[in-house]
């Protein structure tokens, strides 16, 4: 169900996200102190690197793709919320991105992360 969701609301954000916020992360090459002592890369953790931060708030979404990020939000619990507010505090591009836009990780209701980096937040101002 969830990747339903995801899966929809990734084909969704292209026709929604036309004035959405687009910001490109630098890409580093890893240091020195990256590389194992043996020569070998590190082991990857299996997440794509974030690429592309979309920012859209969720009045800007259609009136479908609104539907369902609502459900995927209402099936959510605060424990999850925790966790997700906390992985955007933790990644200094977010919330750069996230400042830039006036918003806070506390603005953010869901993420999604594809697997070619591209991450979008959509957001709900406070009221």
């Amino acid at each position: 169900m969830r990747k339903m969701i995801v899966l929809a609301l990734c084909a969704a954000f292209p026709l929604a996200t036309s004035a959405a916020y687009a910001q490109t992360a630098p890409q580093t090459p890893p240091s020195a102190a990256e590389t194992a002592p043996s020569g070998q890369a590190p082991a990857q953790t299996g997440a794509p690197q974030i690429t592309t931060i979309n920012i859209v708030d969720i009045n800007e979404l259609p009136d479908a793709t609104k539907t369902q990020v609502n459900d995927a939000v209402a099936q959510r619990s605060d424990g999850d919320v925790k966790k997700l507010r906390s992985s955007i505090d933790k990644s200094p591009e977010v919330t750069a991105a996230l400042k830039e836009k006036g918003l806070t990780s506390e603005a953010v209701v869901i993420a999604s992360l594809d697997s070619k980096g591209l991450l979008t937040l959509v957001t709900k101002k406070p009221s």
